[in-house]
């Protein structure tokens, strides 16, 4: 909270204090239907309670930011942001329909209206907030696994076939020391026997703290080839107020050392090479790339100076900005490895085809896309920031296989 102002604060909280009191005139419509006094009071006392317990905590949480232990702070922040979401939308949605249905009331009968509208409506609200309460509870952490091919022309004969595992987006803080979890990702990882491990950047929320204990996960993750990195905009700790410039920068420090510690090459604008049976690839990884308010860190020039000779390139870069705007017109890369978008963690997925309201900010924002032969895969993301949920755009973890031919 602490990037809102108090003034941006105190208007989200009149706008959910406008929302229920819509919400509570046509809940009434409803409860008016439950002969039972005590529990239509009941119902009534219980909406107020928690409508004003909910704007008191974000009022409070904000006053009292900076007093608030770090992670602590973390939690509490994505718990009253969460609880924001699975209250605010459901009541918007059932506001909304019931709304809708009482004023172009020409479907049912008088009779009809007094008992099939509020249902209706109360189904409109409830649909939402269980979709959401899913999300919270159960898709956050069922990693999905992605399995793509793609041909190359180009690709040296000695790596065809070659097994690739994409991951991004960790944000280790929210987390929250709960190791088991990630575990479960990284059994699911290893059991794909990954050749090479790229993970494209965000691996904290803010902190180096957020770190501690988990070497004991990472270091179980296997790739017979190698394991690579690039930094994300959450490594640079941009987001947070540092007392001196040394402080920050022992911060970003202890990141960039737990991916030495853990057996991972960290790309800060540099390139390596892979080689088998003389055939080479170039691994190539620039710092954050970003468009405002985002900061730029990457140089792609730079990174890349050093294998310019070699054919196959691969490319690591967090933000899949980069991609339209420096590699597709500028570059041979052959493919580009990005994350950052998280598809918004919220999305509807029908077989092929997928749609967030993040496509409005990206044009690249999940799976594959490709321009003639340059592609580049957009991660969804392993953890979350924020929303504590994934609603139809589950935690990713994407195989991809190399292949030579047309």
């Amino acid at each position: 909270m602490r990037s809102y102002s108090l003034f941006t604060i105190l208007l989200l909280c009149l706008a959910i204090l406008a929302v229920d009191i819509f919400a509570f005139y046509w809940l009434q419509s409803i409860t008016k239907l439950i002969t039972s006094i005590f529990l239509k009071n009941t119902i009534h006392i219980t909406f107020w309670v928690f409508t004003i317990g909910l704007i008191i905590s974000i009022i409070m949480l904000k006053v009292r930011l900076d007093d608030i232990d770090p992670r602590r702070k973390q939690l509490l922040v994505s718990s009253l942001y969460g609880l924001t979401i699975s209250s605010f939308i459901p009541k918007i949605i059932f506001v909304i329909v019931i709304s809708a249905l009482f004023f172009t009331n020409f479907v049912f009968s008088d009779k009809e209206s007094l008992l099939v509208i509020p249902l209706i409506g109360l189904f409109s609200g409830f649909l939402p907030f269980f979709v959401i309460a899913y999300g919270i509870f159960k898709s956050i952490y069922n990693f999905k696994v992605y399995h793509i091919k793609i041909k190359f022309k180009h690709l040296p004969k000695a790596f065809n076939g070659l097994r690739i595992v994409h991951i991004s987006d960790i944000h280790l803080g929210s987390f929250n020391y709960r190791f088991h979890i990630l575990n479960r990702a990284v059994s699911k990882i290893n059991h794909l026997k990954p050749d090479v491990i790229f993970f494209t950047g965000d691996l904290v929320n803010n902190y180096a703290w957020e770190l501690r204990g988990w070497t004991r996960v990472f270091r179980k993750l296997s790739a017979t080839m190698g394991k690579y990195a690039v930094l994300g905009n959450h490594d640079y700790g941009d987001y947070s107020e540092w007392e001196t410039k040394k402080e920050k920068q022992e911060n970003f420090n202890g990141i960039k050392n737990f991916y030495k510690e853990n057996g991972f090459n960290l790309l800060l604008n540099q390139s390596d090479v892979i080689e088998k049976n003389t055939d080479k690839i170039a691994i190539i990884g620039v710092e954050n790339w970003g468009n405002p308010p985002f900061k730029q860190y990457g140089n792609l020039q730079k990174a890349i100076a050093n294998v310019e000779t070699i054919p196959f390139k691969i490319l690591l870069s967090h933000d899949p900005s980069h991609w339209s705007e420096e590699v597709i017109h500028d570059t041979n890369i052959a493919l580009t490895l990005s994350g950052h978008t998280h598809g918004m963690q919220a999305a509807f997925q029908l077989k092929n085809k997928q749609w967030s309201p993040i496509k409005y900010k990206y044009k690249h924002w999940a799976g594959l896309y490709n321009n003639k032969d340059q592609y580049l895969h957009v991660n969804r993301g392993l953890g979350w920031l924020g929303f504590p949920g994934r609603l139809g755009m589950r935690p990713e973890i994407t195989l991809i296989e190399l292949k030579t031919g047309d």
